[in-house]
């Protein structure tokens, strides 16, 4: 093995690992751990889930509507109407109205599931609502807590400080007591004399 084959193979082993030294083996690119493998390709369409759930959430609002139900009826009625008065050869549906059972049976297979779509994502949105409304109140409850433990505190270190008032009845105590001693040194120096 010449200089160059060795140099060659260590450069394979330092790029692809040890196993592309091995004899016979095409090389494999070195599959990187740290990163996402790329989407395989699939046969089944692609949708954007939200957008999906944003357009189940149209229909739904519309079928709920007033106005849709007044279009269904108009339409059922022209329907039933059209195949009752036009002529033989231009009606399309004759009288136990086959097709017309077939494409309200279709539009209901296809609402009630995007209704219930549409009510699981407003379940979801509740339930994030809630869960927010349940955190707020939490802290509500913790700030209420802790302005009344400070109002507390302060009611408890008001009743230690002076008042104006209690300052004036202690000093109109104290000059009571001065005016008394002072009398009976008086008195007492009275007597003395």
């Amino acid at each position: 093995m010449g200089a160059e084959e060795r140099e060659s193979g260590r450069e394979r082993t330092r790029l692809n690992g040890a196993s592309a030294l091995r004899r016979g083996t095409p090389e494999r690119p070195r599959v990187r751990l740290d990163q996402p493998r790329a989407p395989r390709r699939t046969f089944l369409p692609e949708y954007d889930p939200e957008e999906f759930g944003r357009l189940s959430e149209k229909i739904a609002r519309f079928l709920g509507t007033g106005r849709f139900i007044v279009w269904m009826t108009v339409i059922v009625i022209a329907w039933i109407s059209w195949n009752f008065a036009a002529p033989t050869g231009l009606r399309f549906d004759e009288y136990p109205f086959i097709f017309l059972t077939l494409a309200l049976s279709l539009q209901a297979s296809y609402a009630a599931p995007l209704i219930l779509l549409a009510q699981n994502r407003q379940d979801d949105r509740d339930r994030v609502t809630h869960e927010q409304d349940r955190k707020q109140n939490e802290r509500s409850i913790a700030d209420t807590e802790y302005l009344t433990r400070e109002i507390a505190a302060l009611r408890l270190g008001l009743g230690e400080v002076a008042t104006r008032d209690w300052i004036r009845s202690e000093l109109e105590d104290m000059l009571r007591d001065l005016e008394l001693r002072q009398m009976v040194e008086a008195e007492s120096d009275e007597r003395d004399r």
